[in-house]
């Protein structure tokens, strides 16, 4: 085992320990760190959706970075801008000064209670690692990720996210309600919490473990049989009527290229988690939901069913089959 990995599960390990019950949830967001991603996390009010998020930041050596959209926030509130510098000769000049999306991890707080134009200044930084303001380009650091938060769009006064945003994600994970004992564990630690029962202070991990362990997840590989299968998994959605069932019926518009990127690095990661340095068929079905779920839309007869994107993919896993 290496020093890399050593130190990403103990990552893992103290992010658990904030945020009871939600294992999976904190796998995700540890998996698109380290496939230098950005990770959206959907779910209703009150679920530890930015406790989870701010968790990963504390444990993390990084800069933690909050912006929390609001119907009124401009572009340049994310993205920062210019501003003009008087040097007490008339001969003053224009200074780029950052804003919040120049750090490590930001977390962009109900992301879908800001117009389209607020979304969308994130979307050079999300893919290029880079913003543009006046015509100047400004570098991202190393270790950036958008770690997004989102409420159901069936809330009243939000914004569904464009497409071509939604794209950029890695992964788009769901979360649920706790189990009965989970949260009566929830309540026991936000109690001990607010009674100011600090819990001992722990060295953060270092930002280097995670550029080291990303290096050590580009040297894991996928025979071909699997990359076919990542192949298979994305093209059924593009074109479900090859496939038998009420496929044709409910999808509407397929996955793109960046689906399968995603899965690739996603089920690398997963797979070097669990110690191995070779991609299996169980690291793709286990990140496939996550990776496809925000790339691939419904029709309206399916919306009109009940269907949901999962009950497709499901399908899918279930008829495509692994090439021997």
């Amino acid at each position: 085992m290496s020093d890399a990995r050593d130190a990403v599960l103990e990552l893992q390990r103290r992010v658990n320990q904030s945020v009871i019950g939600q294992e999976q949830v904190v796998q995700r967001l540890v998996i698109t760190l380290l496939a230098n991603g950005n990770v959206l996390v959907e779910g209703l009010p009150g679920l530890a959706k930015t406790r989870a998020i701010k968790s990963l930041s504390q444990a993390l050596e990084s800069e933690f970075r909050r912006i929390q959209f609001t119907p009124d926030l401009l572009p340049s509130d994310v993205t920062g801008g210019e501003i003009y510098r008087d040097d007490g000769t008339g001969k003053g000049s224009f200074e780029f000064r950052p804003g919040p999306i120049f750090g490590n991890l930001v977390l962009a707080d109900e992301i879908n209670r800001a117009p389209a134009k607020v979304q969308s200044a994130l979307l050079e930084a999300m893919e290029e690692r880079q913003v543009t303001v006046a015509g100047q380009r400004y570098p991202l650091p190393d270790l950036f990720m958008v770690l997004a938060t989102q409420n159901p769009i069936e809330q009243e006064g939000t914004y569904p996210l464009p497409e071509a945003q939604m794209d950029r994600f890695l992964m788009h994970v769901h979360i649920g309600y706790p189990s009965d004992e989970n949260e009566a564990k929830v309540l026991r630690l936000v109690r001990s919490e607010e009674a100011g029962a600090a819990a001992a202070a722990e060295a953060k991990i270092p930002q280097q473990a995670v550029l080291d362990a990303r290096a050590e997840i580009h040297q894991v590989t996928a025979a071909e049989a699997v990359e076919a299968y990542i192949v298979a998994l994305v093209v059924a959605t593009r074109y479900p009527d090859r496939y038998d069932g009420d496929l044709a019926k409910w999808i509407e518009i397929g996955a793109s290229p960046r689906g399968t990127l995603a899965l690739d690095r996603a089920a690398r990661a997963h797979a070097w988690l669990d110690g191995r340095d070779f991609v299996t068929p169980d690291d793709v079905q286990a990140v496939a939901h996550d990776c496809l779920r925000h790339r691939v839309a419904l029709s309206y007869a399916a919306s009109a069913d009940g269907v949901r994107v999962d009950d497709a993919l499901d399908a899918i896993l279930k008829q495509v089959a692994v090439a021997a």
